[in-house]
């Protein structure tokens, strides 16, 4: 267990045997990304700290986003750089388990807070004379404390019992970055108690939240539709529309790397959907919140 286990990533191994100018390309592609990503979070935290305007729950919720945004991409893209301009590289083992506890963290709290998020809207929508009094300082803050305890705490099981596992032959991890499946791959010893505690974990962590979400926008689509103007339709969906879209970004990209599909050959397919939310998804977030807000443009200028 204490030796290293060598990160080799086929997804860019493709591009190393294409030749040194294609990974020099993907290199600066996600170097870019990666300053992109850094750049567009710290402007939306910044934002929402100094401007008055944006003192609200569902910006405060924003840049709570921005910082799991910030903690994620930062906990994979230097490795993957390091990877991509070496043509491979090796991770310690207390590294691994450290880099998979730390993405378990930020994946965590991205469904819980896409969650109460969620929440924040409905509320807004649906009951909007009682909002100020429903979402309160005090309320949003304990909200976002306790979604942050969960996320620290739940992924702390399952590290603990990847770490216990015996791991043998050629320790390569078909991946760009410690995660748990491909972790298990390369294990000599038994795996089942490991699936079995991600699987109870892991699918309530899941599928609660997803209900939630479905459950709090069925009835924000009900209320939008007993809008008699088109105009206060639009205008009020505009609210939650951008939410909506990283909800679906989040989540399809998320089910398709874990849940769909399961076969070997689909292992590529499975490696896109990664670099997908670990990589452009926080690259999107703040696009997506900046640029289809008013209130965040206007806090801009």
């Amino acid at each position: 267990q204490g030796r290293n286990l060598t990160a080799v990533a086929d997804f860019f191994l493709l591009g190393f045997q294409a030749g040194k100018c294609l990974r020099v390309f993907l290199f600066c592609l996600l170097l870019v990304v990666y300053c992109g990503t850094i750049c567009g979070n710290l402007l939306i935290i910044t934002l929402v700290s100094t401007s008055k305007t944006l003192h609200t729950p569902m910006y405060f919720f924003i840049s709570q986003l921005s910082i799991s945004d910030i903690s994620l991409t930062t906990d994979i893209v230097p490795n993957m750089l390091y990877i991509l301009l070496n043509n491979g590289g090796a991770i310690t083992f207390i590294g691994c388990i450290t880099q998979f506890y730390f993405f378990g963290v930020s994946e965590v709290f991205e469904c819980f807070l896409l969650t109460v998020m969620s929440y924040d809207r409905y509320v807004a929508i649906c009951n909007p004379l009682r909002y100020n009094s429903v979402m309160t300082r005090t309320c949003y803050v304990k909200l976002s404390v306790i979604t942050w305890c969960f996320s620290f705490s739940t992924p702390l099981m399952d590290s603990v019992t990847a770490a216990m596992v015996t791991f043998c032959g050629p320790l390569i991890i078909d991946h760009f970055f410690c995660d748990i499946n491909p972790l298990l791959d390369i294990a000599c010893s038994d795996t089942f108690i490991v699936h079995l505690e991600i699987t109870i974990i892991g699918l309530p962590i899941l599928i609660i939240p997803t209900i939630i979400i479905i459950v709090s926008y069925v009835k924000i689509i009900v209320a939008i539709l007993r809008i008699p103007s088109s105009t206060g339709r639009h205008k009020t969906f505009s609210t939650c529309s951008s939410h909506l879209i990283v909800v679906s970004i989040f989540y399809w990209s998320l089910l398709g790397a874990y849940i769909f599909p399961t076969q070997e050959k689909s292992l590529n397919i499975r490696k896109l959907l990664s670099l997908l939310y670990t990589v452009f998804t926080p690259f999107i977030n703040p696009i997506i919140y900046s640029l289809r807000n008013n209130t965040i443009r206007k806090a801009v200028k």
